[in-house]
């Protein structure tokens, strides 16, 4: 997969301050704010180099207010989707960053559904929805 690599002011040229604060600076949207993405058939892909994260089949409601996914979308072992440690805020949790562009998605959890038993906890900010075909 190829790297995207943009100075910080091309970042905040292409994203909207919200997206750019999520993505590029770790914020975190404010729960509730992305509930409108379509239910039909299709990937999630980062909002900031079109990078396919999700996929629609592995969403689930979680009654957290982000959107939740079980898995990125190549399985649990992702090209896509890293992971790293985040020590902020006075808590241990696990980083999801965009493996294309280092952009932050969200944080992973283990109190996931089953099959893998995660809970990918994902800005919607940091997404666009790409319908199938």
């Amino acid at each position: 997969m190829d790297k995207v690599v943009k100075s910080e002011e091309e970042w905040k040229q292409e994203l909207s301050p919200e997206a750019y604060k999520v993505l590029r600076k770790h914020g975190t949207e404010r729960a509730g704010t992305h509930e409108g993405f379509p239910k039909g058939p299709g990937t999630y892909v980062c909002k900031a180099c079109g990078n396919p994260v999700f996929a629609q089949d592995a969403k689930f409601e979680s009654g957290t207010g982000w959107p939740s996914f079980y898995q990125p979308v190549d399985g649990v072992e992702s090209e896509h989707v890293g992971e790293s440690e985040d020590n902020s805020w006075f808590m241990r949790r696990t980083e999801v960053h965009c493996n294309r562009c280092e952009g932050h998605l969200g944080h992973v959890f283990p109190d996931g559904p089953k099959p893998t038993g995660l809970r990918y906890c994902i800005n919607g900010v940091a997404l666009d929805f790409k319908p199938k075909g």
